[in-house]
């Protein structure tokens, strides 16, 4: 059972990631597309599509990779905040945002998972040595 603050962990990444996603595809198609009418730029989203059925399934795995994947983003967000003007960078500055409430979103929400995994290897490792000895 997962706390209230958990569950606000969970709402938080997900809003994040739903938010990036729209983000990004109004950036590339409609906001400050790289070219008029759009541009390729905005099959950037496919990789945030990939882990959202999982994360809305409250997959801890997928928790997992997605918050290592959103780090790509971080990047290029960081990059065109500081090469791109206007409008781009002001939506660069936003993508960084987001990319931050998800990462932290989804870490503070796998934390409680991380501990007791390590409490259950403990005492494992304990009953094994215990075996061992006897």
């Amino acid at each position: 059972m997962e706390s209230p603050a958990q569950r606000n962990f969970y709402i938080g990444a997900v809003a994040s990631l739903v938010a990036l996603i729209v983000l990004c595809v109004a950036w590339e198609t409609v906001l400050a597309p790289l070219r008029p009418n759009g541009s390729w730029l905005v099959l950037k989203v496919i990789p945030l599509l990939l882990p959202l059925r999982g994360i809305l399934k409250r997959d801890i795995y997928t928790l997992q990779w997605s918050s290592m994947l959103i780090l790509i983003y971080l990047a290029e967000g960081s990059v065109r905040a500081y090469t791109d003007t206007g409008v781009s960078a002001w939506l660069a500055y936003a993508e960084i945002a987001l990319v931050g409430i998800f990462f932290l979103c989804s870490l503070l929400y796998l934390r409680p998972y991380k501990k007791a995994a390590k409490t259950l290897a403990k005492q494992v490792i304990k009953k094994a040595s215990e075996s061992i000895n006897e």
